[in-house]
């Protein structure tokens, strides 16, 4: 069963989830602080979210002048849908501000990972494998609920 939730919306249900994913949603929101919240509240003790954004780099490098890399920043590109140009807006926070709204919002990391291409991809994307291959694109993290003080995962 899945179920499908926008990012300001509370679902209604406690410890109702065990693996959430989250792919490449954070980085349009500001403040990850209340969806991640949200996500926790939901997720069954032990359970874990997977959680896919922009690298941080990315946008850092993309930028002139560079902005504080420390700092959260915005930025815009111009994408085309249907032959209509919208703006999408992005933000930027650095690695530390974003393991410690995870940690905030009462989960624990067990892995951040900067993924790479699958090598048979080379074959289907010749033009981009190199640079997905030798830049950061993007950042992985697993997220996990602490297991309830009782052992139990209901």
């Amino acid at each position: 069963m899945y179920a499908v939730f926008s990012a300001g919306e509370t679902c209604g249900f406690q410890a109702w989830v065990s693996c959430p994913a989250v792919s490449l949603v954070l980085h349009y929101l500001r403040d990850w602080g209340p969806t991640l919240a949200e996500l926790r509240r939901v997720l069954r003790p032990g359970g874990r979210l997977i959680a896919s954004v922009d690298h941080p780099f990315v946008a850092y490098t993309i930028q002139e002048p560079r902005p504080d890399y420390f700092a959260t920043t915005s930025y815009t590109f111009d994408w085309t849908f249907g032959g209509q140009t919208v703006p999408m807006k992005f933000w930027r926070k650095p690695l530390n501000a974003m393991t410690d709204v995870f940690a905030t919002a009462g989960f624990r990391l067990s892995t951040i990972s900067e993924p790479q291409p699958d090598p048979a991809a080379r074959e289907l994307f010749p033009d981009g494998f190199h640079d997905l291959s030798a830049k950061p694109c993007f950042l992985f993290f697993v997220a996990e609920a602490p297991p309830s003080a009782t052992g139990s995962d209901d």
